[in-house]
């Protein structure tokens, strides 16, 4: 795997938005994948594939209906626009945030996949540990993703977990700590308090 490939292969950005009970973060990962419009749909819809490249997933996938992904966030599905995008809650710790994603043809091959995780994040929880919070596991999503689309295997997820102790994991959520402290300044962060945040995520991530 080449890890510096994979993460500037993502776009990453940061920025605030009104939503709901008052303005809200907002962290947005894309990429474009050598993928058609509906096998990318497919694989980000089908019970049967989202735990090949994310985590295995139970419940109703379908408007009003609810999810449950092991282990991690669950929610309810508020809109759905086959193949082109859908809006959940994202319930994880007692907490909810929303996600919706968007995919988009693009004219030389290949779909673009575009995530926004949108939450009601208080400054202080903010200030320590920044977008990377989620902005790191999106991006392991991605490489997920990635590399399910270009072979077509399947992923384990407590194989997953331990790749990300590896040492070739570590890099990676270092690198994409740095690329989320980037975004981060590029929205308006202060450096100091941007790195500070980064290496804290990098740390959480990888019990360092």
């Amino acid at each position: 795997m080449d890890v510096t490939h994979e993460i500037n292969a993502v776009r990453r950005q940061v920025g605030r938005r009104e939503f709901k009970a008052g303005e809200a973060r907002v962290v947005t990962v894309s990429r474009t994948y050598d993928s058609s419009l509906d096998d990318l749909w497919d694989a980000c819809t089908n019970p049967e594939r989202i735990p090949r490249w994310f985590l295995p997933v139970s419940g109703d996938l379908r408007v009003g209906g609810r999810f449950q992904l092991e282990g991690n966030a669950g929610g309810t599905i508020e809109r759905c626009d086959p193949p082109k995008s859908f809006f959940a809650t994202w319930e994880y710790g007692g907490e909810v945030s929303w996600i919706e994603l968007r995919l988009t043809p693009v004219e030389d091959g290949g779909t673009r996949f575009e995530l926004e995780h949108i939450a009601h994040v208080d400054d202080e929880r903010w200030a320590e540990f920044g977008p990377g919070a989620v902005g790191v596991g999106w991006d392991t999503g991605l490489l997920g993703l990635s590399r399910h689309l270009a072979t077509g295997a399947s992923m384990d997820p407590a194989e997953g977990m331990a790749w990300l102790m590896s040492d070739e994991g570590r890099r990676f959520v270092t690198l994409s700590s740095e690329a989320w402290r980037e975004a981060n300044v590029a929205a308006g962060e202060p450096d100091e308090s941007a790195r500070a945040a980064a290496e804290r995520t990098t740390a959480a991530y990888t019990g360092g």
